[in-house]
């Protein structure tokens, strides 16, 4: 089985030395202004509550399980994460309408005012510090970005590199499917 080291062999090691030194930069520019937006909202939500209340409001309601699953971190980070949501009004706990003694998680009326409201603030952030760039490169970049975060999320799950086209390099399963890669959220 190739090492890590047998693979970047063939790879220009001062490329790789300039692109893990932007992605730390970027890493700590990002949490420095926690990429907040712009006005008011700047620097109102932190990353944790923005990707959960996103995830709900895209994916609808849940529970606790299935939203730690699709965001790759466990039940217990969740719930501690969910909680200070759940007191200030921006998410509720509903009954799950097929078992009514499960609990689902929902974005409320309130959080997804104040989702909209961090969303819009932070594209224009985006538009600000994108400015000058054209639409094609707004859309490469974002696709990289996305590629990139597909890749570290399919490392940590320990399943294979993404391949050239942005997918998972083939894994068979029992049942001749491949994996789906998971969610960069």
């Amino acid at each position: 089985m190739p090492t890590s080291q047998d693979m970047t062999t063939h790879l220009d090691p001062g490329l790789l030395d300039a692109l893990q030194h932007q992605v730390a930069l970027f890493a700590r520019r990002a949490e420095q202004t926690r990429l907040g937006g712009v006005g008011q909202v700047r620097n109102s939500m932190d990353r944790a509550a923005y990707l959960l209340l996103n995830r709900l409001d895209r994916e609808g309601p849940m529970g606790v399980k299935a939203l730690a699953a699709g965001m790759g971190i466990d039940s217990s980070t969740v719930t501690r994460q969910v909680a200070p949501l759940v007191d200030t009004g921006l998410v509720k706990r509903t009954s799950h309408p097929e078992d009514g003694r499960a609990v689902v998680l929902q974005l409320s009326p309130r959080g997804q005012a104040r989702l909209e409201e961090v969303r819009s603030s932070r594209r224009e952030l985006m538009a600000q510090v994108t400015d000058g760039w054209t639409e094609t490169e707004r859309e490469s970049f974002c696709t990289l970005l996305t590629r990139f975060n597909t890749a570290l999320s399919a490392r940590q799950a320990g399943l294979p590199p993404i391949d050239q086209a942005g997918g998972l390099a083939s894994v068979p399963q029992a049942g001749g499917g491949r994996e789906a890669p998971p969610n960069p959220s």
